[in-house]
């Protein structure tokens, strides 16, 4: 029975924001237009559900705790469709690497001459190669196959893309990184906020009467506008380290892409490529013995 054909990659069809009609980063990163919307539609959809629900202490920590929690939220939801988006886009990454770009043949060697081969197989696997990291690496290096005199440069060239390649994945990461750092400050002003307010009652409380019976009511609502304001802190702290830790888990993931592109660029390019070299050692040394004789 005929082996199925194998879907042809297509960046442009399946990246995770071209379907949206956004214009989508290359490789890893996430364009921010895309993910803001995504995120300003999360957060609307949170808070009409808050509307629906009846009322209770989570309602009121979202809507009656000034702006702070607003903000919260929607960074929040603008943080978490960055790492949804980028997850897409890894597993997109990923599907490249489970994709053989040698000829069937078990004693193909990579030389000048069968660059080609190579070059005509990636071609028929991905429309467009240049737009996947693993097919870009080796694109590159088999145009520039020429120059190299020694497997040691090719192993060196993928190193020094290796290294670009984990630079530039760094900075997919700063807006993340920014919004991370933002959050929690927007709790620690939304506290401060409140402790004005409560104290700025008190005060008033204490101007217009010194009768100490009047000003216990007003002490209780002190505390109660201290915990109103400790609470802003309690959902920006929640919301990063909610966040942290799916952050750590897409970078990870980022990482083992990174790695699995280096280990496959060595098994399928390197290594054919030294497997030729002691080939045609083998040769010039026979060939050196019989001049020799």
């Amino acid at each position: 029975m005929a082996r199925k054909a194998e879907k042809i990659l297509s960046w442009g069809r399946d990246d995770f924001e071209r379907r949206l009609g956004f214009k989508g980063g290359r490789y890893t990163k996430v364009g921010a237009a895309s993910s803001c919307f995504l995120g300003v539609l999360a957060t609307a959809a949170f808070y009409v559900v808050l509307l629906l629900l009846p009322d209770s202490a989570f309602k009121r920590m979202f809507t009656e705790r000034g702006w702070t929690p607003y903000a919260v939220v929607l960074l929040g939801f603008w943080s978490l469709m960055i790492l949804m988006i980028k997850s897409s886009k890894i597993r997109l990454q990923r599907a490249a690497l489970s994709r053989s770009i040698l000829p069937d043949d078990p004693d193909f060697t990579l030389t000048v001459e069968t660059v080609d081969d190579v070059a005509d197989k990636i071609v028929r696997i991905a429309e467009t190669p240049k737009d996947f990291l693993v097919y870009r690496r080796v694109v590159r290096t088999l145009a520039s196959l020429r120059n190299f005199g020694k497997v040691s440069d090719v192993d060196a060239f993928f190193r020094s893309q290796a290294e670009q390649d984990e630079n530039v994945s760094e900075t997919t990461f700063s807006l993340l990184s920014g919004f991370l750092w933002a959050i929690p400050i927007l709790g620690f002003i939304g506290t401060v906020i409140g402790l004005s307010a409560a104290i700025g009652r008190f005060a008033g409380v204490l101007t217009a009467s010194s009768d100490v019976s009047e000003l216990t009511p007003a002490l209780k609502d002190v505390t109660a506008g201290l915990s109103t304001a400790f609470e802003t802190t309690l959902v920006a702290l929640a919301v990063a380290l909610a966040l942290q830790l799916l952050t750590t888990f897409v970078r990870k993931s980022e990482e083992e892409l990174l790695d699995a592109c280096s280990e496959y660029c060595t098994a399928n390019v390197v290594l054919k490529l030294r497997v030729r070299e002691r080939m045609e050692g083998i040769s010039n040394a026979e060939e050196e013995d019989r001049d020799d004789a």
